[in-house]
């Protein structure tokens, strides 16, 4: 998400990407604040607490704390970016909760990023008095991928490739920088899918998306296995076996698909088997879970592909909040 901070803006810092089914909150939080700035940062954290403490729609908001950058310089000052989100299903509790500390006194005008900054404009003025200032939320994905890129995290590369990624025991992640990073294919994976061919930080085009993302992810898993958090959604996925569930080619041909150099354990049929009775009823809700993952991801992973050879773009890079936490992937 691209802010745009000014040594003259109000404090506190913060700003909002409302996206299809999370809101993401970030604010900064200087190391050496003045007593004005941390009554006026009280009441900008008084909210995150209750946001956090609360039980809202489904579930409290989450701080994520392995995503804060420590000792980051904003504006001449050096502090602590931090982040939370909560479910966009719970936009009109958040903003019952700024009106109730009243942090619209503080400005009127807070950044706003995603397509809930056009949807929710209009509660944010009438709730709490606070225009957003919509900035597009694309080209804030491609500046902030290479702000993040340029600076690390927190003395750490943030981008990273799996090496034998094919073979699971010998998979290893490393780290990359993106050094002469054009042109590029960025895939943002978030409810749903955006694919964009990137020739330069302010030269980009969508290429095409699909609306099989994140969010159909979630949404399935919750209509077949009863989970109604993402975390559960990858548990539950880490410990099933979407063989089970998925049709092989190895079930069709009996092995390899040789010809065309397919092996047994691709998918030839995502769900094929739970056209079988004696399938359904042996499978777990893991499984299913399993493979819906792999169903989503199967198929982002073949749009990505076909793209990048229309396009003769041989780096693909894939972003968004879908992939905070998907070891099983």
């Amino acid at each position: 998400m691209k802010l745009k901070w000014k040594k003259e803006s109000a404090f506190p810092w913060f700003g909002l990407d409302i996206g299809g089914s999370l809101v993401k909150l970030v604010y900064f939080e200087p190391n050496d604040m003045t007593e004005e700035e941390e009554e006026e940062l009280g009441s900008l954290q008084s909210i995150c607490s209750y946001l956090r403490s609360k039980t809202l729609h489904r579930k409290c908001a989450v701080r994520d704390d392995q995503l804060e950058l420590r000792d980051l310089s904003v504006c001449g000052r050096v502090g602590t970016l931090h982040f939370i989100r909560f479910q966009t299903a719970d936009v009109t509790p958040f903003l019952a909760a700024v009106q109730e500390k009243s942090i619209s006194k503080l400005y009127r005008t807070v950044c706003a990023t995603g397509g809930g900054a056009y949807k929710f404009e209009e509660d944010f003025r009438m709730m709490v008095g606070v225009e957003l200032l919509k900035l597009d939320e694309l080209d804030c994905l491609t500046r902030g991928l290479l702000y993040l890129d340029s600076m690390g995290f927190n003395g750490k590369t943030e981008c990273y490739y799996l090496e034998n990624a094919t073979d699971f025991q010998r998979c290893v992640k490393r780290p990359c920088r993106l050094e002469n990073p054009f042109p590029m294919l960025l895939v943002n994976i978030g409810s749903g899918v955006s694919v964009l061919a990137v020739h330069s930080q302010n030269k980009y085009k969508r290429i095409t998306g699909t609306s099989l993302g994140g969010g159909t992810f979630l949404g399935l898993c919750c209509l077949l296995t009863g989970c109604e958090t993402f975390e559960e959604a990858l548990e539950m996925a880490s410990k099933g076996d979407g063989n089970n569930v998925d049709k092989l080619v190895k079930d069709i041909y009996g092995g390899d698909y040789q010809r065309f150099s397919l092996q047994g354990s691709t998918v030839a049929s995502s769900f094929g088997h739970m056209m079988s009775k004696e399938k359904r009823d042996s499978t777990t809700k893991e499984d299913l879970a399993r493979a819906t993952l792999v169903t989503i991801t199967n198929n982002i992973g073949s749009i990505a592909r076909m793209c990048a050879i229309n396009e003769n773009i041989d780096r693909v890079l894939f972003v968004g909040n879908f992939l905070r936490s998907t070891p099983c992937l």
